[in-house]
């Protein structure tokens, strides 16, 4: 019987351990942009969604270099909100305007023809700039923050035309 518990709590706290592995290593999919763009207007910051393949083997090298690096660092907190899309997906998806759709047909939408594509968006759903493919890795970061920073300059240009 004691030997019955101390396995059932070593097998807890592997599976916690496990399940905490696994969450830290994608970003959060994306279900409901609506509520993105909300944290997106707020924050005058914008969405970057990663478009990607399971079978993608640089959509994997850019998550795990890139993305998940940059969701972890405090200096990105309040300049992007990160997120992602299975192109392939029929998981359902709601989009800017409150439509449902799946991840797969939004995709289609704004013609992910490769993997992975790096897109930001404002919280209206504009594209703002976009990344295709993984470019030479030695400057991936670099082409990640002008697309971050172009962005923000878009948006900061946006509310400074509004009335």
């Amino acid at each position: 019987m004691k030997h019955s518990t101390i396995l059932a709590t070593i097998l807890l706290i592997t599976m916690t351990s496990f399940t905490q592995l696994l969450m830290a290593a994608s970003l959060p999919v994306i279900q409901d942009f609506t509520l993105e763009a909300k944290d997106s207007k707020k924050k005058k910051t914008p969405i970057l969604v990663l478009f990607m393949s399971k079978t993608c083997t640089y959509c994997e090298k850019v998550l795990q270099d890139f993305l998940l690096p940059m969701q972890r660092d405090p200096e990105y907190k309040n300049k992007v909100i990160l997120r992602q899309i299975e192109t392939g997906s029929t998981e359902k998806l709601v989009d800017f305007d409150g439509k449902v759709t799946t991840q797969k047909e939004f995709s289609s939408r704004f013609k992910i023809w490769a993997v992975p594509t790096v897109m930001l968006f404002d919280s209206h759903g504009h594209e703002l700039t976009k990344i295709v493919g993984l470019l030479t890795l030695d400057y991936y970061w670099a082409y990640l923050d002008d697309a971050i920073t172009e962005s923000q300059d878009k948006i900061k240009k946006e509310n400074n035309n509004l009335p």
